[in-house]
């Protein structure tokens, strides 16, 4: 209690904790190159020392500027907490509100060293998904959330907490932007002088809105994108013998190893850095490791013949697999891979997010420092690279997927050949995973729902896993077979999750499902918190990667194809409407997966404490939450999403949504074009 007490009295300035710097038992982000000119480097300074009285900036001064030389970013070491991040039962927060509560024990989930990609850089996943700029803002906003009362709401300006601020009770206890930049600016160039200011942050999805549980959500997302790409593409849910090939193994890609196990295939995946390799392995998220190319097509083969399910980390370059997977086809005739695609961070392709073939990852990260202009050629020629071989392989029967990381996207820029035939900007030779695999998913209201349990008490997750089973197994006897059969996947999950050993931090758990099943759920927890069969409250989330949550033209959206693919009203309005429909906190972030400037997303934490106004506050904010996106979906001319909204009007009759109606000859249009 006493470190807690300690986080939440402010920043500590009588007297200054010592600077330790970087701890180096823990990974560090790669080091940042702004290219800031000497005006620029001042700027940055005295925008740091904003934070401390006068009578500290001669200490602090000369140590910031050292950081922001040295690593590209001003991090403020010195202000770290010295023992370890991780959540801690609520009652144990020195708050006035549990709701304030609630996101203290958020926050310190998504910067637990067990979570957290780069913890001292305040890095959840992806490289550069940011929890704050820097560990005064920590400090500050642990401060601002223990005083906080049930009449005020943290305002929070790209990790600057601007403060408290007068509100309602019925207001979001914290509101988060992330990265809103003036449209014509919102470049990667002048994201990197910006971060390094200190004035904007890249958020990623559920980093900078503190909802991050660890990869269980994308082992999820990934073990349903594997079973609906087997039947799509392979014409089967049966995935013994059959053999995925992937890349990344850090915070959100670490995901894949575990989702290829469940699903019963064998999944191998590169990984160039030994430090988030031997991490999965150790947390058994990995069953085996080989630096050895041909061990790990021996290996292949072993798994493949005897359906074994695998999964199989290969520590070196994706693309040296690729090529060699090429190489045993035209030598043998015999086709190793199945299905394939790629997760290394490419919305973040030249500060670390993609390390080129042919270079050491040392040689890469020095590469990447000292002459940025031939690490970013390096990488181009190793995007090419890639491409070459996965076309080689597409040709003679391989399945090849976008896995909304960007990939495609960097690799056209590259000049690797990725072009479609036909299409829009949107379009690629090889679909992004939403457009073939989850967007009908989406259309039909299913999504990442995600919930914590705040008691931290595994038998707490335990009663809600059996909570959540019984209420999908209920709902699944009144739908569609389509509908069912997303049921019927989610039914499986949260059976089999236990088992797996998926919790890393906080004790919590997701699941996909649609509208009616989110309502629900949430009821019946809160109601058993009510009871006391759950101890503590539950703080209900979801990923921004959701039906309503992202407006991204290459992943979430890619299969919206009225023209307004690259609009984000979608986005904006769901931020909006949570907030005013009773969630406890909500966010918006530029960027997000594949990228800033790419991407809007919006995300919402909302606290269950079973009491009758937390119920009444998640009816609401659940039904906008998925029916915005649906509505939207719907008008663009998707058919599950029309389908999907039309039952949901007929069960709810305060909801009116425009239907489009489509054009159904086609001659027509011909002949008035032509005038």
């Amino acid at each position: 209690m006493s470190n807690l007490k300690e986080i939440c009295a402010g920043l500590p300035l009588d007297p200054l904790p010592p600077n330790c710097g970087r701890d180096p038992a823990v990974p560090h982000a790669p080091l940042r190159t702004p290219n800031l000119s000497p005006e620029q480097e001042r700027l940055a300074l005295r925008n740091s020392l904003r934070y401390f009285p006068p009578s500290l900036h001669a200490i602090l001064a000369p140590e910031f500027a050292q950081e922001l030389r040295q690593y590209g970013h001003i991090y403020m070491y010195r202000f770290c907490p010295t023992y370890r991040m991780r959540a801690h039962p609520i009652a144990e927060y020195p708050c006035r509100t549990r709701q304030a509560a609630s996101i203290m024990l958020m926050i310190m989930n998504n910067l637990d060293p067990a979570v957290a990609q780069f913890p001292q850089e305040l890095v959840t996943y992806g490289g550069n998904g940011q929890v704050f700029s820097n560990w005064a803002q920590f400090r500050l906003v642990m401060h601002y959330l223990s005083l906080m009362t049930e009449e005020q709401t943290l305002v929070m300006y790209s990790g600057h907490p601007l403060g408290l601020f007068p509100s309602l009770p019925s207001s979001p206890r914290c509101v988060i932007t992330n990265g809103m930049v003036i449209p014509n600016y919102s470049s990667r160039d002048e994201y990197e002088k910006m971060f390094a200011l200190g004035v904007t942050m890249y958020g990623q999805m559920t980093a900078g809105s503190y909802c991050y549980i660890g990869p269980q959500g994308i082992v999820h997302g990934t073990m349903l994108t594997l079973l609906n790409a087997g039947r799509r593409y392979l014409g089967t849910d049966d995935l013994r013998g059959r053999v995925f090939v992937t890349s990344g193994l850090g915070g959100m890609s670490g995901a894949q190893a575990k989702a290829a196990v469940i699903t019963g295939c064998v999944g191998v995946i590169a990984e160039v850095d030994e430090t988030p390799l031997k991490k999965r392995h150790e947390q058994g998220w990995l069953m085996e490791i080989t630096s050895d190319i041909a061990h790990c097509i021996q290996r292949i083969r072993e798994a493949k013949a005897s359906k074994m399910a695998l999964s199989l980390g290969y520590h070196g370059n994706i693309v040296d697999l690729w090529e060699r997977l090429w190489q045993e086809y035209e030598q043998t005739g015999e086709l190793l891979v199945d299905l394939g695609s790629d997760q290394t961070s490419l919305h973040n392709p030249f500060s670390g997010g993609y390390y080129p073939a042919a270079l050491s990852l040392r040689q890469a990260q020095q590469l990447m420092n000292t002459d940025p202009t031939r690490f970013r050629a390096a990488v181009h020629q190793s995007l090419k690279r890639q491409v070459s071989a996965i076309n080689r392989l597409s040709q003679a029967g391989m399945f090849f997927w976008d896995y909304g990381n960007a990939f495609l996207l960097e690799a056209q820029r590259a000049g690797a050949d990725v072009g479609a035939t036909t299409g829009g900007a949107t379009e690629f030779r090889y679909p992004s995973y939403v457009q073939h695999i989850m967007g009908d998913i989406f259309s039909l209201g299913f999504g990442p729902f995600r919930w914590v349990c705040t008691s931290c008490d595994p038998a707490d997750l335990q009663e809600t896993d059996d909570i959540a089973s019984a209420v999908l197994d209920d709902i699944s006897a009144t739908v569609t077979e389509r509908v069912r059969q997303q049921y019927r996947d989610n039914i499986r999950w949260i059976r089999e999750a236990g088992k797996h050993k998926m919790v890393v931090g906080s004790q919590a758990r997701i699941l996909y499902s649609d509208q009616r099943g989110r309502v629900a759920i949430a009821m019946a927890i809160n109601e058993a918190i009510a009871s006391g069969r759950v101890s503590a409250p539950v703080v209900i989330s979801r990923d921004h990667h959701d039906v309503s949550g992202t407006d991204s033209p290459f992943r979430e959206t890619s299969n919206v194809y009225d023209g307004s693919a690259f609009c984000a009203d979608m986005a904006v309005q769901n931020f909006t409407g949570d907030a005013f429909r009773g969630a406890t906190w909500v966010s918006l972030h530029n960027g997000g997966g594949v990228g800033w400037g790419e991407v809007m997303n919006g995300g919402f934490g909302l606290l269950l404490d079973g009491t009758e106004e937390a119920g009444k506050r998640a009816r609401l904010m659940l039904n906008w939450d998925v029916s915005n996106g649906v509505a939207r979906r719907c008008w663009s001319g998707n058919s599950n999403a029309y389908e999907t909204i039309q039952r949901t009007m007929e069960d709810q009759s305060q909801l009116r949504v425009t239907m489009p109606f489509p054009v159904q000859d086609e001659l027509i249009l011909d002949r008035a074009l032509q005038g």
